[in-house]
């Protein structure tokens, strides 16, 4: 099993190397994993930067002492995926954006989509955006990532038309299969660059939606037969890519 990852805001090591991870990080390694010396953990900044640690003591309730064996950067991937979510109903939201940390999705973008039952307004839109980011970073750490994906604000469609102008790749999951649309499997990828895809509603992409991300230069795109729910359609799509782009070889 690989070593289990923490996120730290900084890796300033005192004398000897040794860092003390303490506060919920430091009481999740020591009273829920119950780490022990010797043990190898990661520690990251969720931005790319991570240290390599050996445990030293685990110390009362919440406090790990380590010793860094190594700090290093993980370089920005190539081509980056971009996955533009709209709102699902209940907690598919966050279903979505942990799956998608799992598979290596690189940024998330929730987007209000005509045909959303969901609405993030006020109150209730901070703080559903405050759990999507939350997810993110707790299955970023689950996953063993130590480049969390970003989770943008959430986006209006002009928004998203504008996102997509600026694509090596636009892609939108199309499941009206009267629309023209293309298999996403067949799809000539950018070496490097970013590759956008947008996931509607249950309701799909509306037309009028569609017609004006394809005037952004988007292209309609279809998974396959069968159409998936919107929570699970963006992983799917972003592990095709993933494979295709060779970033899992």
């Amino acid at each position: 099993m690989t070593a289990s990852v923490f996120v730290v805001e900084h890796f300033r090591a005192g004398g000897g190397g040794q860092y003390v991870l303490d506060g919920p990080e430091g009481r999740h390694a020591v009273s829920v994993k119950r780490l022990q010396p010797g043990e190898e953990v990661v520690l990251t900044d969720g931005a790319g930067r991570y240290a390599v640690c050996d445990v030293v003591a685990a110390e009362g309730k919440d406090r790990l002492v380590v010793h860094m064996t190594s700090v290093s950067e993980e370089p920005e991937p190539s081509p980056r995926i971009t996955v533009v979510q709209a709102l699902p109903k209940g907690d598919r939201g966050e279903v979505a954006v942990e799956t998608m940390t799992e598979v290596g999705v690189d940024a998330i973008v929730p987007w209000q989509a005509a045909r959303c039952i969901t609405q993030w307004k006020g109150d209730r839109g901070l703080k559903s955006l405050a759990k999507w980011r939350g997810t993110a970073r707790e299955a970023g750490k689950q996953s063993r990532r130590v480049r969390f994906p970003e989770v943008a604000d959430a986006a209006t469609t002009k928004q998203v038309a504008a996102l997509l102008a600026r694509a090596d790749l636009a892609a939108v999951l199309h499941s009206d299969f009267g629309h023209e649309s293309l298999p996403l499997a067949t799809a000539q990828l950018p070496a490097e660059g970013e590759i956008v895809l947008v996931v509607g509603p249950e309701g799909g992409v509306a037309r009028d939606e569609l017609a004006l991300f394809e005037e952004a230069g988007a292209k309609a795109y279809t998974l396959g037969p069968t159409v998936m729910r919107t929570s699970t359609a963006g992983t799917a799509a972003a592990a095709l890519l993933l494979g295709r782009t060779g970033r899992w070889s």
